[in-house]
C-alpha cells in the first residue's frame, strides 16, 4: 500500500506483522516503512545533517503515521549515552522541593534530559538503596539533596563517575558541585531582625531537624549570643514531621511552659502558619504580646492574619542553577564550583 505525501510516495506495512509481541512500533517498522535502513531511521530521528533532507523528511512522516516512540533504553544502550538524571530529594509533600523540582524539569527537558526523582524521607539508609538500585544504570548525572549522607552513600557517589552537583547547601571542599544559599546566614538574619524589634526573650521552635533546620538553629543561636540573649531553654525541638497542625501544639506548648517569651522564630513556614492559627483561637496578639516569623516564605504566609514574617528562599533559583551546572558538568564544559544564592528577609505585620 502507498501514501503519497508531498511528493514523496511512502510504503506503509501492516504494523500487527512486524511489531514485537510487545505491541510497541519499533525502528524496523518504521524502516522498513520508509523504505530505509534502520540506522538512517536512527540517524534521521536523531537529527544527523548526514542524512539527505528527502530521506529524513520520509522517515519522519513514517514515524508520525506509525506513532513511533523512540526507546530510551535502546538509544543509551547504542549510543552509551543515558538521558536520564537522578534528582534525591527528602519529601515530595513539602512546597520546598515541589518548587525546585519544577525548576529542575524546565530546565533538563528542553535539553534532552528526563528527570528521575527519589524521594529519601530524611532516611539516609533509604538514600543510600536509591543509588544502589539506580546508579547501575548509569544515570547521565545526580542531582541530591545537602551533603549529610551515610559513609557507604559518600562512597557510592564518589565511585560512580556520573556528575553530581549537591543542592541547598554550599561547601568550599575542593571539587564539590553545588548551589544552595547559608542557612546559618539566613537563620541569623532573621533573628537579629526581631532582636531589632525589641524582642528579648526570642524562642526558636523547629521540627523535622534535617541538617538545614539545624543550621537555621546555628544562625539564631550565633545572633543572640553576639547580643547577650541567648537562653538554651527557649528551644524548642521535635523530630515530628513539619506541619501547621503540629505548629499549634508547639505553639500552645511554649506559651504555657516559657510564659515570658516575647517572640518565636519557627524554622519553617507551615509551622508558623499554625503558630498563628492557634494565636488567633487563643486570642494571643501578635505582635503585640509575641511576634512570630518563619522561613521560606511558602504558599499562604502572605495571606495569614497577620501576614507572616518570613525569609524567602531561592529554590527556584536553586534548582534552576543546579541543572544549568549539571548540563555544563555532562557536557564537560565546566569544572565543580559552588554557588552562593541571596535569601531575602520579608518583613509583614507579624513581628
Amino acid at each position: 500500500m502507498g501514501i503519497f505525501f508531498c511528493g514523496l510516495t511512502l510504503t506503509l506495512i501492516n504494523p500487527r506483522r512486524s511489531r514485537r509481541s510487545s505491541g510497541r512500533t519499533t525502528l524496523a517498522d518504521v524502516a522498513a516503512a520508509a523504505g530505509v535502513s534502520p540506522i538512517t531511521v536512527s540517524r534521521a530521528l536523531r537529527g544527523e545533517r548526514s542524512v539527505d533532507p528527502q530521506l529524513a523528511e520520509r522517515v519522519h512522516q513514517a514515524a508520525r503515521q506509525l506513532g513511533y516512540v523512540p526507546d530510551p533504553a535502546a538509544r543509551a544502550l547504542a549510543s552509551q549515552r543515558s538521558t536520564q538524571v537522578l534528582v534525591l530529594v527528602p519529601l515530595l509533600s513539602n512546597a520546598l522541593f515541589v518548587d525546585l523540582l519544577e525548576a529542575v524539569h524546565r530546565t533538563l527537558f528542553p535539553q534532552g534530559f528526563q528527570p528521575l526523582i527519589g524521594v529519601t524521607h530524611y532516611d539516609s539508609a533509604e538514600e543510600e538503596l536509591l543509588l544502589r538500585t539506580y546508579l547501575p544504570h548509569r544515570p547521565a548525572g545526580l542531582l541530591v539533596t545537602g551533603f549529610d549522607r551515610s559513609e557507604d552513600a559518600r562512597q557510592l557517589l564518589a565511585g560512580s563517575g556520573v556528575p553530581c552537583v549537591h543542592l541547598m547547601e554550599t561547601s568550599t571542599a575542593p571539587g564539590t558541585a553545588c548551589v544552595g544559599f547559608s542557612q546559618v546566614g539566613a537563620g541569623e538574619a532573621i533573628t537579629r531582625h526581631l532582636v531589632e524589634r525589641g524582642r528579648r526573650r526570642i524562642a526558636f521552635c523547629a521540627a523535622q531537624l534535617d541538617p538545614r533546620v539545624l543550621q537555621r538553629a546555628e544562625g539564631y543561636r550565633r545572633c543572640l549570643r553576639a547580643a547577650g540573649l541567648y537562653d538554651p531553654r527557649l528551644e524548642v525541638l521535635s523530630a515530628e514531621r513539619s506541619s501547621m497542625a503540629l505548629g499549634a501544639r508547639l505553639f500552645e506548648d511554649m506559651l504555657q511552659r516559657l510564659p515570658d517569651i516575647d517572640a518565636i522564630f519557627f524554622c519553617n513556614d507551615d509551622i508558623a502558619q499554625g503558630g498563628l492559627l492557634a494565636a488567633a483561637r487563643l486570642g494571643v496578639a501578635v505582635p503585640g504580646r509575641i511576634a512570630i516569623a518563619g522561613f521560606n516564605d511558602l504558599a499562604g504566609s502572605d495571606q495569614m492574619v497577620p501576614p507572616l514574617t518570613t525569609i524567602r528562599t531561592p529554590r527556584s533559583e536553586v534548582g534552576r542553577a543546579g541543572a544549568t551546572m549539571l548540563l555544563e558538568l555532562m557536557r564537560g564544559e565546566a569544572a565543580p564550583r559552588c554557588i552562593e544564592l541571596d535569601y531575602e528577609l520579608v518583613v509583614r505585620g507579624s513581628t
